[in-house]
């Protein structure tokens, strides 16, 4: 087996002779040079996605959508995978959680993926768009509400905001009641952390929802997907709904994160909208960087490589998005020809409503901090080590806490960027109590989503 090695080693314009690691500190400290140098290997090249786990990733924009729009030559069911069926992937290996197949339409193809993506779509498309702005906003104006008042004035933007916020959202569009709603929640993050049981939590919590369901069907995005006419079964659902989280919620945290980082930042242009921000976030920092696990139903050539019939193949959104020939007539493109949200029949089914998402909740807190700013620059921020996102480790931040008289604009603040009529509407007074306020009454029982809709109520 060929051993991996940095990228410092590969000598320009020659091949390596060995896969190129794109997991740990190095890597997630500087990913773009690790792409530049993979390049000199072609339209693709061959990598470690994590000890003993081998792949192609596609670097070129051009190479990227040819594979993404042709389903009959690549295909997304990883029970075709060499190495998994001949034991040579590690039983314990970090990447089989996101490698390995589950019954849902990211892992679908033909017939099979066209009835389950139908329902995904379908379903999607019943949410009204005012009505998930207004959640997002409510969400967001009740976590800024639990650190607002810090008499500090300072929090750490990721675990306090941008990671909850999403999973707020969801729990409600899922049409979670509390308790269920606490455990759909403390699953997923726990996937995310590498909890041990978290998967049990999550599965338990989503059967528990799914039969409810079925006593008490509501108006929400579970009751659609069981409702649909391509007549799921409650196992499918249940996989739908842990597909939608896990790609939803993690890059919709990114995102969120980076684009506030980006418009708080020290280069960012004054009176650029958060659209700007959130489409460089896109462009610059994909938040799912690579991806999209295909195997070729058949040796292929990918320029200057070949790949062997199912072997996987991953796609680097991160790398595709800045190939250097495509960069170089990015002007004419259009804002939307990036690749963040993937391509062909597999793309994102709610990449509208992601990109809405984000720019609520980045919206929403500049409008209730007005001279919120990071407390360290945009260029010595940590980002996290994985393969597979682009997301900020921490994003630390200082405001002038709720309560004390704010200045109208304070030296390097961001106060007064946004048009006065997109302010979101003002954290009910019964916001939860300070984190650090003496005397503050207890908070509610319950886990998050408990608290939140405690919160909602005004209890």
């Amino acid at each position: 087996m060929q051993q991996p090695i940095e990228p410092q080693e590969i000598p320009p314009g020659c091949p390596a002779h060995g896969n190129v690691q794109i997991y740990g500190p190095s890597f997630g400290a500087d990913p773009d040079s690790h792409y530049a140098q993979l390049r000199h290997f072609g339209p693709s090249a061959p990598v470690d996605i994590a000890p003993g786990v081998q792949a192609e990733l596609v670097t070129s924009y051009d190479a990227a959508l040819y594979v993404l729009q042709n389903p009959a030559s690549f295909v997304r069911d990883s029970r075709r995978w060499n190495a998994l069926n001949e034991g040579r992937v590690p039983a314990d290996s970090p990447a089989l959680p996101m490698m390995a197949y589950r019954p849902n339409a990211l892992m679908s193809d033909g017939a099979s993926h066209a009835r389950l993506r139908r329902a995904v779509t379908d379903s999607l498309a019943t949410i009204n768009e005012h009505q998930l702005i207004r959640q997002t906003q409510q969400s967001a104006n009740y976590l800024i509400s639990q650190f607002s008042t810090d008499i500090r004035g300072q929090a750490e933007l990721m675990a306090e905001y941008a990671q909850p916020l999403p999973l707020l959202v969801f729990s409600e569009l899922f049409g979670c009641p509390p308790d269920i709603g606490d455990r759909v929640i403390a699953g997923i993050s726990g996937l995310f952390e590498g909890t041990p049981g978290s998967d049990e939590v999550l599965g338990g919590a989503l059967t528990e929802l799914i039969a409810l369901k079925r006593r008490r069907p509501t108006a929400d995005l579970t009751t659609r997907l069981m409702e649909h006419s391509a007549q799921l079964t409650d196992e499918e659902v249940l996989h739908q709904l842990v597909t939608l989280l896990s790609g939803g919620t993690a890059p919709l945290a990114a995102a969120i994160g980076t684009s506030s980082a980006l418009y708080l930042g020290e280069d960012w242009q004054m009176g650029l909208p958060v659209e700007d921000a959130v489409s460089q976030t896109l462009w610059n920092y994909a938040p799912i960087s690579n991806y999209a696990v295909h195997y070729p139903t058949h040796d292929v050539d990918l320029g200057e490589r070949m790949v062997r019939a199912n072997d996987p193949i991953l796609i680097s959104f991160a790398a595709a998005n800045t190939d250097p020939k495509l960069t170089q007539h990015r002007e004419q493109l259009s804002a939307k020809a990036h690749l963040a949200f993937g391509a062909g029949p597999h793309a994102c089914p709610a990449k509208d409503p992601a990109f809405m998402m984000t720019v609520t909740a980045v919206e929403t807190l500049l409008n209730q901090l007005h001279d919120v700013e990071m407390r360290v620059p945009f260029k010595s921020l940590t980002w996290a080590p994985s393969p597979w996102s682009r997301s900020l480790v921490t994003l630390p931040i200082r405001f002038t806490p709720r309560g004390v008289p704010q200045p109208t604009e304070t030296a390097g603040s961001k106060a007064g960027r946004l048009p006065q009529q997109q302010t979101a509407a003002p954290a009910p007074s019964n916001a939860g109590p300070s984190r650090t306020n003496a005397g503050a009454a207890p908070q509610p029982k319950g886990g998050l989503f408990s608290r939140f809709l405690a919160w909602t109520r005004g209890e």
